[in-house]
């Protein structure tokens, strides 16, 4: 293909001095040749287009003349074609000729093959009459919501469902399934002659289908068209969203697209919004410590911080906590990285990366507003902690999160992403690690008599465990089998106070902290807080050294 700008030249649409200017356009911004010159109105777009086409060897449309047969338009389904901006023009040659606006979108026909079952050849037309042509023969979304819906293909109800196409109903009863198994994720592997469907559950992940491997393409596209993603981009990860309603349900759903050495793999969480906020109260604290819970995020300025891996409830925690300081008098701003839940008299902005609102960017901007508490989603690099902190020391209440392993390898961290040691010693408050295990079901788990080696994992020994039985998990109808069912949150508290200050100032090890804090009763380990809901029968000993690093290193030895 010839360089693009010397054909409109060569075919007298362009002059070379407006060739130059809007190469000229084009520095600095991510802009084709074509949009720098429809931008700059140095030329007609018809006749741009022809000349694209052209170079392109690919025929031009006029989609302003004449009209498309009604039996045409039916064969590519709505949310297809709005979605990935193709209009079907004729039958010819045993081929469907579609529309596009973009010669790159000519990959789009291997996709449509597989999603449509027949040859697909392409014309290319200019964007205004491809959204024109769209509007007339499908319709344009009356909003945002209606958009998604459309995109979704999930707004039917139980008697649509059996006009819909087989990919389609497969689908659907994927997401139906994943609701009725409470499942919080839901991952598609395609390998070794087969498509895997799995549902993480309480947790962890059990297989809940398999399909055949000529489904994996025609699969992965109707879920990357439903989370509004480029089906013809399989080489890079994408992300996306897909917003549902399921019986009655309103469903978010945040999907991750990762190329594999197998095909594309995709990772849906489901966020659930029909479900309400869980009040601290009922997160799993002991009375201790929500009492210290609660002291510490009622206090007027500082930060505290929640910890803990991907999946262990930091933004449930930290929801509980803006709801309990949510009152008339307190102005809320949260920058989030997505919005998971709407909170009635709370400020909450979603963080937009491509558009360059990043954290740092709304914390800035945030300031100007007055606030008295702030919630940062994440802490991922110096610029957002060094302004996090600011707010901290200026008579802010500052939430956040970090990933870490325990709540004392947070002081560490910030010190790690390049903030100095006495800004952190100055501005935390409290760091609370946490996180999730299976609760043993109500209905089947039993008592037994633990062995010694396990009284010694909880750190009991003598007296203190005559007659006394934990409980295990065995397997019922309610808990489909596994012994478990829900979740609970093991906690680990941290409180600076003035020792520990002085030696993160100094910058001591972060063995030496823990030692310190520990010592003074500042800091409560995970594993104790894990051995007291194992004796209150809450969840089993198994689950708590699953997630407790020192509980399990003890556990190793003494079983």
């Amino acid at each position: 293909m010839a360089d693009l700008g010397q054909a409109l030249v060569d075919a007298g649409v362009l002059s070379e001095p407006d060739l130059r200017k809007a190469q000229g356009h084009q520095r600095g911004r991510e802009l084709g040749i074509v949009e720098a010159i429809l931008e700059l109105g140095l030329a007609p777009a018809e006749k741009v287009y022809r000349v694209t086409a052209k170079n392109a060897g690919m025929p031009f449309v006029d989609l302003s003349r004449g009209r498309i047969a009604a039996e045409v338009v039916d064969l590519v389904p709505a949310e297809i074609a709005i979605d990935q901006g193709v209009m079907p023009l004729m039958e010819k040659g045993g081929k469907l000729v579609v529309a596009v606006d973009d010669p790159l979108k000519r990959i789009l026909a291997e996709q449509l093959e597989f999603l449509l079952g027949r040859e697909i050849a392409c014309a290319l037309a200019t964007p205004a009459a491809l959204k024109e042509a769209l509007t007339k023969n499908y319709g344009a979304p009356a909003d945002n919501s209606a958009e998604l819906a459309v995109a979704s293909g999930m707004g039917v109800g139980e008697g649509d469902e059996e006009s819909d196409a087989p990919i389609v109903r497969l689908v659907t009863r994927t997401f139906q399934d994943a609701l009725a198994e409470r499942a919080s994720d839901i991952h598609v592997e395609p390998g070794h002659g087969r498509v895997r469907v799995r549902f993480r559950v309480d947790g962890m992940l059990r297989d809940v289908a398999e399909h055949p491997a000529h489904l994996a393409a025609p699969l992965l596209s109707r879920l990357k068209i439903m989370a509004r993603m480029d089906i013809a981009e399989k080489r890079k990860p994408q992300d996306g969203r897909i917003s549902l309603n399921l019986g009655g349900r309103d469903v978010d759903v945040r999907a991750s697209v990762l190329p594999s050495n197998h095909g594309e793999t995709m990772v849906m969480r489901l966020l659930d919004r029909s479900a309400n906020l869980i009040p601290l109260q009922d997160l799993g604290f002991g009375t201790q410590q929500l009492s210290w819970f609660l002291n510490t995020i009622k206090r007027p300025s500082g930060i505290v911080l929640v910890t803990g891996p991907t999946g262990s409830g930091k933004t449930t925690t930290l929801y509980a906590a803006l709801s309990e300081l949510n009152r008339s008098d307190v102005k809320i701003i949260t920058a989030e990285d997505p919005v998971e839940y709407h909170l009635s008299g709370v400020n909450q902005v979603q963080v937009t990366p491509r558009i360059g609102l990043t954290f740092s960017r709304i914390l800035r901007a945030m300031l100007r507003c007055a606030p008295n508490v702030i919630l940062v989603g994440e802490i991922r690099d110096l610029e957002t902690a060094e302004i996090a902190i600011q707010a901290a020391l200026t008579g802010h209440l500052v939430f956040s999160t970090l990933h870490t392993n325990d709540a004392p390898s947070a002081l560490t961290r910030l010190v790690d992403l390049g903030v100095k040691p006495f800004l952190v010693s100055a501005s935390v408050n409290a760091v609370l690690g946490q996180r999730l295990v299976r609760r043993l079901c109500s209905k089947c788990s039993e008592e037994y008599e633990p062995s010694e080696g396990e009284w010694r994992v909880l750190g009991l020994e003598g007296d203190s465990i005559k007659g006394r039985k934990l409980r295990k998990p065995r397997g019922c109808t309610a808990c489909e089998g596994n012994g478990y069912r829900g979740r609970v949150a093991l906690y680990e508290t941290l409180t600076l106070d003035g020792n520990l200050r002085d030696m993160v100032f100094r910058g001591e090890s972060l063995a030496s902290i823990e030692r310190a804090a520990e010592g003074a009763g500042s800091l409560q380990k995970l594993s104790i807080d894990g051995a007291q809901k194992a004796l209150a029968g809450v969840t089993s000993l198994s689950e708590v050294l699953r997630v407790s690093r020192a509980a399990h290193a003890a556990g190793l030895e003494a079983l």
